[in-house]
């Protein structure tokens, strides 16, 4: 900015800081700041609707709590107490439910009240030792901020410090306040373990809790989601995209899981349900089985695969329709409904006939096979109404839009979800999006304005245009979040010949240990190829085969091994994240998980192992970080307000 607009800029900022004194108190704030360890960030991704795991994870920190457990406690704590400690602060009212229980002698309930709590105040003291007090005291519950802020504040000035914290101690048991102290310094202690939480996509699909993992994150005090392209797909479903929601619905049904529809979002499916078990009462649905857990009533299982097989002919007509408008879209090879032979039971892809398993389509037209029924259509319509008016998917998808994008460049770190197309030869896949030719940042960029325009534009056709792009971003060839040639969803459930199944990974995945494309990547987002990271979701690294989440010594982490239960059997883990602090960063690699009761009852844990990826040589401070870059300017800026003060440019006001 020139010299005019520099000076109205600091005369608004004397607003906030109008003398000397102010300013310079400030200064020296946020000077004191910079040299402050800096923050926990933790790393998770492909979640797809595990929230008992997912909240589990998020409540040690993937092994933070333990870590600090040990560095406060060291020998003096038996490896029992030490996990009993960390249970507690993982499920505080849950552990102290079956404590209270199981001690009937009120005297030693209370020794151990006393003993729990001086152990979670030295906690707290060290969980919170890297922050200022102010961040602190803004995070302490409402109701102990005042008894909290008192025991892990140093005293100076009284003498005997343990008879004073230990009277404090005595009065909160005395006056029966114990359970819900050690409830609030549990919740602290979660609260400051972690400074800041990446979602690196995939939230959705698969398991029943994705609504639940939404309200936790919507409340988590600082986040930022990566979209994966089932997140995409649930946010185009609530943008009233069709064939969108007609994914959304056939994914729940596939995997038993229509109840969070229904349930979860209190998404009405009695039309499809009503509609299913009239068009498809004599049809073969064998073909449409369901993949369900233990909690499933089988009960529902008959009108669940009519369901199922019902919602996928209409995905299947919607998708053709939008391929049929967008030939910009090149997916032409997906346009297979009209390439059925039903007298022979045959389809033709790409020049060659495969027998197919099921050609019982009740509800589709030979001669117009891309066009929906007057049943299907009133169908559809009554989804997408109930999609578009549900109060909670429309609070939850706004906040993947406020807290997402499609890639975060974070304190020199890259994060996406997926991919960056690439083409044979490595340079980065040029993509067609209405006539703009995009490709690298570019393409990430442009995609993104248009997957907003989706949502929020006011004008009908860029809304129109922009849906239509968030259903290419979930299912399109050179889509960055999807990243392989085709979605062979028809194949799967009609052709018995598994060559037909295969769905070839984008050049990427096969080059993605090649240092100098991946500098090429780095360079392209903006970052440092020296210092920076890539960190990357969306495909399961299969460590049953060899498989390793580390790439390129360490400038490439893959941090999906298998969260979702679906994938466990194939990748032999539940799952990697990532945990970069002020000293490096960690992968640390899960068990499977059993329950939370579990974990509780036997005071089990997920962590099964930690890689060290990264030792920084010098602890890594605040003035490192993109906040300590904003703290640097913000502090030169107040340097010349204080500069204008003393010069008189500036007059104090407030003396």
């Amino acid at each position: 900015m020139d010299n005019f607009e520099y000076r109205v800029y600091l005369k608004s900022l004397s607003r906030q800081f109008p003398t000397i004194a102010d300013a310079a108190t400030e200064i020296i704030n946020l000077q004191a700041i910079l040299s402050l360890p800096k923050g926990t960030e933790h790393f998770l991704t492909d979640i797809h609707g595990e929230s008992e795991q997912f909240n589990h994870v998020l409540k040690n920190g993937s092994g933070s709590v333990k870590r600090k457990i040990d560095e406060e406690f060291g020998n003096t704590l038996s490896a029992r107490d030490k996990r009993s400690l960390a249970t507690l602060i993982y499920y505080p009212q849950e552990k102290l439910e079956l404590v209270m229980q199981a001690e009937e002698d009120q005297e030693a309930l209370e020794d151990w009240f006393k003993i729990t709590i001086h152990r979670l105040v030295q906690m707290t003291k060290r969980v919170s030792s890297k922050y200022t007090r102010s961040k602190v005291r803004k995070a302490l519950p409402k109701d102990f901020s005042y008894v909290i802020e008192e025991l892990i504040t140093e005293k100076e000035e009284i003498q005997d410090k343990e008879l004073y914290y230990n009277e404090i101690i005595n009065t909160i048991i005395r006056i029966g306040r114990a359970p819900e102290c050690i409830v609030a310094l549990c919740n602290l202690i979660q609260r400051l373990v972690i400074d800041h939480l990446h979602i690196v996509g995939d939230i959705y699909d698969r398991g029943k809790g994705p609504h639940i993992i939404m309200d936790t994150l919507s409340q988590y005090h600082s986040v930022d989601i990566q979209w994966g392209n089932h997140d995409i797909v649930w946010m185009g479903a609530a943008s009233g995209q069709t064939a969108c929601i007609a994914t959304v619905l056939r994914i729940s049904a596939r995997y038993g899981n229509l109840d969070t529809l229904e349930e979860g979002y209190g998404i009405n499916l009695i039309p499809l349900a009503t509609f299913a078990m009239k068009a498809y009462e004599n049809t073969d649905c064998s073909a449409f089985s369901i993949k369900y857990g233990e909690d499933y009533d089988e009960k529902d299982l008959a009108l669940d695969m009519k369901m199922h097989k019902a919602i996928a002919v209409i995905q299947f007509k919607l998708e053709g329709q939008l391929i049929m408008s967008h030939p910009e879209f090149d997916m032409e090879d997906r346009l297979l409904l009209d390439k059925i032979n039903y007298e022979t039971k045959t389809i033709r892809i790409g020049g060659k006939e495969y027998a197919m398993k099921d050609t019982d389509f009740p509800t589709v037209d030979p001669a117009d096979p891309y066009r929906l029924t007057e049943e299907e259509a009133q169908v559809v319509d009554r989804l997408r109404h109930g999609f578009v008016h549900c109060e909670k998917l429309q609070r939850h998808v706004r906040f993947l839009f406020a807290k997402g994008s499609l890639y975060k460049v974070f304190n020199s770190n890259l994060l996406y979800h997926g991919c960056v197309p690439l083409d044979g030869d490595g340079n980065f896949e040029k993509v067609n999006i209405y006539g703009q030719i995009c490709s690298g940042k570019k393409l990430y960029d442009v995609l993104e304005t248009y997957a907003r325009k989706g949502y929020y534009s006011q004008d009908r056709e860029e809304r129109r245009k922009g849906r239509d792009i968030i259903w290419y971003i979930w299912a399109g060839p050179k889509s960055p979040v999807f990243g392989k040639d085709k979605m062979a969803t028809f194949e799967r459930y009609f052709l018995e010949d598994k060559e037909t199944h295969k769905e070839v990974k984008n050049a990427y995945y096969r080059l993605n240990d090649d240092e100098e494309i991946l500098n090429r990547i780095i360079r392209e987002f903006g970052l440092d190829e020296h210092r920076s990271h890539i960190i990357n979701g969306h495909v399961p690294v299969e460590l049953k085969k060899g498989e390793t989440p580390i790439k390129c010594g360490g400038k490439l982490l893959i941090i999906d091994g298998g969260f979702s239960r679906a994938y466990q059997g194939k990748t032999g883990i539940a799952g990697y994240t990532l945990v970069a602090n002020s000293h490096g960063m960690n992968l640390v690699a899960h068990k499977p998980f059993v329950s939370a009761e579990a974990a509780i009852r036997d005071e089990t844990d997920m962590v099964s192992d930690t890689i060290l990826v990264e030792t920084a040589a010098r602890r890594i401070l605040v003035a490192d970080t993109d906040i300590g870059r904003e703290l640097k300017e913000s502090i030169a800026h107040l340097e010349r307000l204080l500069g204008a003060y003393r010069d008189g440019t500036l007059i104090e006001k407030g003396i």
